[in-house]
């Protein structure tokens, strides 16, 4: 691999202090970005802490036959995997009083963007798993379509198609929407 952060981890894996930060600077974004947008995934600061710990772990053995930011981010897939797994188990519940107040309280510039960022994550919740998750990887880590298959552990074609029905998925739900503004409707059955 001819890449930096490929090169931090092998040196990481060597032991070197500072390569082994300069990878986490490197990296930190996409696997935070990359958890945050997975279906079912809560508490996104401890599931990156486990990615690091699991690829610290196996650093040293890390071979380079993808690039170190593939072979973490499949790391981050387990990660959120094995986290839904044990959510399924033991479901917890949110103080909705708590939310309320919490909104309530923000700056309303704050609360726009809170507003949109709403909409974007509803549009991504409601995509089927495993097309968010390959659309997420490719459009917005950026992610080739080998490297999000390596790290989705398919095939290509499959992450293409994937992708492909995303999108057509995500129009499909802005389109209601759209067509409900320019004709003065609120979008409610009636």
């Amino acid at each position: 691999m001819n890449d930096d952060i490929s090169g931090y981890a092998f040196a990481a894996g060597r032991g070197d202090q500072v390569a082994a930060a300069a990878f986490v600077r490197a990296t930190q974004h996409d696997v935070r970005r990359f958890l945050a947008n997975l279906p079912g995934v809560r508490e996104v600061d401890d599931l990156v802490q486990e990615t690091y710990l699991r690829a610290w772990r196996s650093l040293p053995s890390f071979a380079g036959r993808s690039t170190a930011r593939t072979w973490l981010l499949a790391i981050a897939r387990r990660v959120a995997v094995d986290q839904v797994r044990a959510a399924t188990c033991r479901p917890r519940t949110a103080n909705l009083a708590d939310w309320q107040a919490a909104a309530e309280a923000m700056p309303a510039g704050v609360r726009t963007g809170v507003d949109e960022q709403v909409v974007l994550h509803g549009l991504l919740d409601g995509l089927a798993a495993e097309r968010r998750e390959a659309f997420v990887a490719t459009q917005l880590l950026g992610l080739s379509y080998a490297e999000a298959a390596h790290v989705c552990d398919v095939p290509v074609g499959t992450i293409r198609s994937r992708v492909a029905r995303a999108r057509e998925d995500l129009i499909a739900m802005i389109r209601p929407s759209v067509v409900d503004r320019r004709c003065g409707r609120s979008g409610a059955a009636g």
